[in-house]
Parts: C-alpha cells; sequence; structure tokens
C-alpha cells in the first residue's frame, strides 16, 4: 500500500466562506491563466505572495497548533499517524512553506518521522513542495531518509494538493513528481457533497478525492481521501492494490503553549538533521524557521 503521507491529511478550524463579486476581466477561482481547472503545469513561484503560509482552503485548512490522529488496522497490525501543523516554515524553490510533523506508529512503535512543506497560491490553491521522511530501523535504530524531495531539486517538481474550488469531471492532476525518488502521486475529484462518519464526528458536504501513482498500478491501488470542510480528510480508504487499509480520524485537538513548543523543537532539529541525512536535496536550502509574527 501507498505510505500515507501528512500532506494529505491535515486540516483545521471551520473557516467563514465570504461570497465575492467578480473583478472584470480576472481569472474564476482557481483556475489557470487558460481558464481551466489548475494543475501541476500551472506552477509559477509569481502567483505566491507573503500570505503563502496563511493555508485556509475550505477542504485542507492548516492552522498551527492543530494535531489529527488517524488510526487503523491492516494485515500486519496497527497503523496511527499523528499529524502536527507546526508554526516552523521553509523556503522552498522561493516560496515561504508551512511545515508539517508527521509521526507514523506501527503497532505502537514510531516507524517514520516526516517533514511535509506546503504553501498556498493567491487564489487559495494548496501545494505540496517536498518531503523529508526519515524512516526508522526498529532493529538498530539507524535513521534514513532514501525518498527525501524538495521542488526545483534533482528535477522535483510541486504539485497541486487540493484545489480552491474542486469539481467532479474534472482533470487529473499530479500532486508532486520527483523522478530521482521515484515518486509520483496523481489526484483526481471522485465525488463531492459527501456525509462521512468518523469516531470524531459525523461530516457533510465531504469532498472524495481519488489519489495514486499511475506507474505504479494495479499493485499499488488507490487511496480514496474524504475531506470535510473546515478539517481536511478525516477518513482513506485503500481501493485494489496488494494490501488495503483504512484510516478514520480519531482525535482533533489544539496543543496547548508547552506542547507547542515542543513541536517547534522537534520540527526544527529534524529539519537540521536533513542537512546531514539527505544532504544532496537539502544543500543550498535555507534553515526553516519560527513563523513571523
Amino acid at each position: 500500500m501507498r505510505t500515507i503521507r501528512t500532506r494529505l491529511l491535515v486540516g483545521a478550524a471551520f473557516l467563514t466562506v465570504l461570497t465575492v463579486l467578480p473583478v472584470p476581466g480576472a481569472l474564476a477561482a482557481g483556475s489557470s491563466p487558460a481558464g481551466r481547472p489548475v494543475t501541476e503545469k500551472d506552477f509559477n513561484v509569481k502567483n505566491f505572495s507573503a500570505r503563502s503560509i496563511t493555508v485556509d482552503n475550505k477542504f485542507l485548512p492548516l492552522q498551527p497548533g492543530r494535531q489529527f490522529t488517524l488510526s487503523g488496522t491492516t494485515t500486519a497490525g496497527t497503523h496511527e499517524v499523528v499529524f502536527t501543523v507546526t508554526n516552523v516554515t521553509k523556503w522552498v524553490n522561493h516560496v515561504r512553506t508551512v511545515v508539517l510533523w508527521d509521526r507514523d506508529f506501527q503497532d505502537g512503535v514510531l516507524a517514520e518521522e516526516e517533514l511535509a512543506f506546503m504553501a498556498q497560491d493567491d487564489q487559495g490553491n494548496v501545494w505540496s513542495l517536498g518531503e523529508y521522511p526519515e524512516q526508522i530501523d526498529q532493529a538498530t535504530g539507524a535513521r534514513s531518509a532514501p525518498r527525501t524531495w524538495l521542488a526545483g531539486k534533482q528535477g522535483a517538481h510541486a504539485g497541486v494538493l487540493m484545489r480552491v474550488n474542486p469539481q467532479p469531471n474534472t482533470s487529473a492532476y499530479l500532486q508532486g513528481e520527483a523522478p530521482a525518488v521515484q515518486f509520483l502521486d496523481k489526484a483526481r475529484v471522485a465525488q463531492v457533497n459527501q456525509k462521512v462518519c468518523v469516531p470524531v464526528a459525523c461530516y457533510t458536504g465531504v469532498l472524495v478525492v481519488d489519489e495514486f501513482d499511475p506507474t505504479r498500478q494495479p499493485a499499488d491501488g488507490h487511496q480514496i481521501k474524504y475531506h470535510a470542510p473546515g478539517v481536511g480528510v478525516v477518513q482513506i480508504v485503500g481501493k485494489g492494490g496488494i494490501e488495503q487499509e483504512t484510516l478514520v480520524l480519531t482525535k482533533d485537538r489544539r496543543l496547548n503553549p508547552a506542547e507547542m513548543q515542543a513541536a517547534t523543537v522537534r520540527t526544527l532539529e529534524l529539519d537540521l538533521h536533513a542537512y546531514g541525512v539527505a544532504p544532496g536535496v537539502y544543500r543550498h536550502t535555507a534553515f526553516a524557521s519560527v513563523r513571523p509574527h
């Protein structure tokens, strides 16, 4: 089964959606210069202002201090992923990104820590600009990160995580591509206005997105992700492939100041560690820093 990654699962408090009158001659919200839904081909650093770290997309909001836990079981045992939206930022490919800290537990044991780098463009589309997944060898405790990628390094490209106005029957789009580490994620909108109940709550107006690696089918299968408005991903269902897994949202909480400080420290430690573990990708990148006030 494909790895569950932070960039697809986090969320924040419910947002109030404002209706804005269109400006004559302006692009439709979330559309490309050609008028079609935005895709990875439309990435341009000029589309990101100083607000790039204010990620308030309805279906993938990233509010610092929010922490989400998704839990499930597989044939190999229990699986739990804890996602924390930090107050740390990092410049990636000339865009200031929000840094997410992800911990992946297998049978209660930490198997991976990951940093994910996301930003929102001025139209409201959320982009993925890289990942630093630090794997832990359970026998030796050694750490490695062979699948690290950052947009603009080693031929890697940013991808669209969430369109500002996702609609069914629209084009598929890449969520990121890094040929050097054989990373490729693709997505398409499958359904809208669904209802989903998980241990935390029942949600309406849910967006369903089908995500997959087109180069690894049928063995890899698909991940069907359910995005609740104002929250983010609340359920993941594996379809096809060799192994399926369902994860559901079991905790949605806000960190207290001490917990937030600890998350900040750990995120900065992991970013610093990456320069030694993955120097080929991290070399010549700016250090992560605490979000400016």
